[in-house]
């Protein structure tokens, strides 16, 4: 199983970190140790300062596919569920400063919390789901579907023309503007069309 992040999929996310708005879907990797699982508290790592919270839309893949078209990804995909890609910014920072790769401020164990995943037959619309996370009861980040620069479909076609996507693989698909630091005691409780699908602490 392998985690494919999405970039600045959301303009207003780009734009609130001074980054240019993408032409095309930019990719990053977290390998299977990233995953946090289960509403199991997230540990601020000692190496990071600064550590931000980005909660996304997450598709499972269900098949494999390669060279897959864009008109039958959805095939790709059955289930959606929320995931935070825990990033830690101070190093990114640097690191893009320097031109160099995000894999430290990005892949490391337990950045990527995921939430239980439901068939996509239960909503209503792919294309139109809301979803927020609260921080301690205080709202966030409120996104929606409608406003991904990509879509799923463009985004697993566009994955599947460089990695093979194999049955069981994520695909986070990028986080609203309103990203912000964790602090230790922090809870964080995320929603998917009013249903709630997070609510872990942070230590």
């Amino acid at each position: 199983m392998k985690i494919i992040a999405i970039g600045r999929n959301y303009a207003a996310h780009a734009k609130e970190l001074n980054n240019p708005v993408p032409d095309k879907p930019v990719i990053f990797l977290k390998p299977d140790t990233a995953v946090l699982k289960d509403d199991k508290p997230f540990y601020i790592p000692e190496f990071s300062s600064e550590i931000h919270y980005e909660l996304e839309v997450v598709l499972k893949i269900c098949k494999e596919g390669k060279h897959i078209s864009e008109k039958f990804a959805a095939n790709y995909y059955d289930e959606i569920g929320l995931g935070i890609d825990f990033t830690a910014r101070d190093i990114q920072n640097i690191h893009k400063e320097q031109g160099l790769p995000w894999e430290l401020a990005k892949a490391f164990d337990h950045s990527a919390a995921i939430s239980k995943f439901i068939p996509k037959t239960e909503f209503t619309d792919i294309k139109d789901l809301d979803f927020e996370l609260k921080i301690n009861g205080e709202s966030r980040q409120i996104g929606n579907t409608k406003n991904l620069l990509f879509s799923f479909e463009q985004i697993i076609a566009f994955v599947s023309q460089y990695i093979t996507l194999k049955k069981g693989d994520l695909i986070f698909t990028g986080t609203p503007e309103g990203v912000g630091k964790i602090n230790k005691t922090d809870r964080l409780a995320a929603w998917l069309e009013n249903r709630q699908l997070l609510d872990f602490d942070i230590k």
